[in-house]
């Protein structure tokens, strides 16, 4: 039996990424004093926002505190090579969220 991913809806990607940014912005405020970061969908974490392996862990526990366990982000990073996680952009992360909440409601 195939599964097959509910469509994404452009208000479903935008409110996403507005949960992330939030939670990002506070992640670099709180951790290294920078409250003035420009994030998009084309932001990667390890480039354009430095974080750290242990920033990631934080990020997690954001997400899981936001969307509970419907969003696995430890789940999502151990399907990954480690120039996929390298080059990890909020993008892929937003999606990765949208379509988690989806398939939780689809049940």
């Amino acid at each position: 039996m195939t599964t097959s991913r509910p469509p994404l809806t452009r208000a479903d990607e935008e409110s996403a990424l507005a949960d992330i940014t939030g939670m990002l912005t506070r992640l670099l405020a709180d951790e290294y004093g920078q409250d003035d970061v420009a994030i998009d969908m084309s932001t990667t974490f390890n480039r354009d926002l430095e974080l750290e392996s242990i920033d990631l862990v934080t990020l997690a526990g954001l997400l899981e505190e936001r969307y509970g366990k419907r969003v696995n982000f430890a789940e999502f990073l151990a399907g990954m090579e480690f120039d996929e996680i390298i080059e990890l952009t909020v993008g892929r992360l937003v999606e990765y969220v949208v379509w988690s909440l989806k398939a939780t409601e689809a049940g």
